[in-house]
């Protein structure tokens, strides 16, 4: 089988396209023929030796991807052959709190990932894709979609809520789906006037240019009579979290989710004198996955997607997504 291989921490061009056997699943696995994968800025980040844990090479990148079932180990139940999945990002996390010892079977990082014809997963951690989804859409869930997930259900986001989303990624158009699926307000921000065009005729409910209003957290505030938001999602890490907070209201989650910017930044620390909570955000569990899921077949929300390249063309996908220029999802088609 095909499969793409990080081998060093030279980047994109330096993946490089081998052959290995098709793997044998365990007692407790599957055996899925991928069907498509999507990109993440994490991805870029693997390629670089950038990603701050479960970083290790040689490995199969890719946290997310989606395929049929062709094989099932001896012990498996609950699954079968012809089933269309997606891996849990952390296949050593299927319900409760985040056991450290998960952190170590994150996809495509601390383990072999996605970008390959054929892998296997832990039984337990695949999850059945929504039937009102393809390939391509399903396998842009695991990784921004829960996270998108988690972060507004762990804030506990109920209608009549407004939610400040930065820029139109994965995370922040998931992020707007649900929020408005479950009655809230959405403000969200892009340095596109197009984009944000977009975002409004998927529900956005205010948008703000923040190339025109640099110190943006100003018009939260005035679009909110100035009283905040009630949840924010981070997903710009330090030249963002600041203004970030600011944008928040009494009582209010700030969600950190993404380090787009950097890691290290100087903060005011009055700013967080309103009672607010700020969460740190690391994906999700297996047991969230089908909890979206079934929120997602509920309402029919579908994954927006912004490019699909071939298997063959993955390194050009990679490099379409370090331009920052999609909307949406970067989706690679086996």
């Amino acid at each position: 089988m095909k499969h793409y291989f990080v081998t060093t921490t030279d980047g994109i061009d330096a993946m490089q396209l081998l052959e290995r056997d098709v793997p044998t699943p365990k007692p407790h696995q599957v055996l899925v023929k991928i069907h498509a994968n999507a990109l993440n800025f994490r991805d870029l980040l693997i390629t670089q030796g950038g990603y701050p844990r479960s970083d290790k090479r040689p490995i199969i990148p890719v946290s997310d991807g989606a395929g049929e079932v062709v094989a099932v180990g001896s012990a498996v139940t609950g699954l079968a052959v012809g089933d269309r999945v997606a891996g849990n990002f952390f296949q050593g996390w299927n319900t409760g709190n985040l056991p450290d010892p998960a952190i170590d079977t994150a996809l495509g990082g601390a383990i072999d990932g996605t970008l390959a014809e054929y892998i296997t997963l832990d039984a337990d951690a695949t999850v059945i894709i929504p039937e009102h989804m393809s390939y391509e859409e399903g396998a842009t869930l695991p990784c921004a979609a829960v996270t998108a997930w988690h972060a507004l259900q762990a804030a506990q986001l109920k209608a009549g809520d407004t939610v400040l989303l930065l820029g139109t990624g994965g995370v922040s158009l998931f992020g707007l789906q649900f929020a408005k699926a479950q009655g809230a307000e959405v403000i969200i921000t892009s340095s596109s006037d197009e984009k944000l065009e977009k975002a409004k005729a998927l529900g956005a409910d205010h948008v703000i240019n923040y190339k025109q209003y640099p110190e943006w957290s100003a018009q939260v505030m005035e679009i909110t009579n100035g009283r905040g938001v009630d949840n924010v999602l981070e997903i710009g890490g330090a030249a963002t979290l600041q203004q970030s907070i600011a944008s928040a209201g009494l009582y209010g989650t700030v969600s950190l989710i993404g380090l787009v910017t950097g890691f290290e930044m100087q903060m005011n620390l009055m700013l967080a004198l309103r009672m607010q909570k700020i969460q740190g955000i690391y994906v999700g569990s297996t047991e969230m996955f089908r909890a979206m899921n079934r929120a997602m077949t509920q309402h029919k929300i579908k994954p927006v997607i912004d490019k699909v390249f071939s298997f063959d063309e993955a390194k050009a996908a990679y490099h379409y997504l370090a331009q920052a220029g999609h909307m949406g999802k970067v989706v690679i088609k086996q």
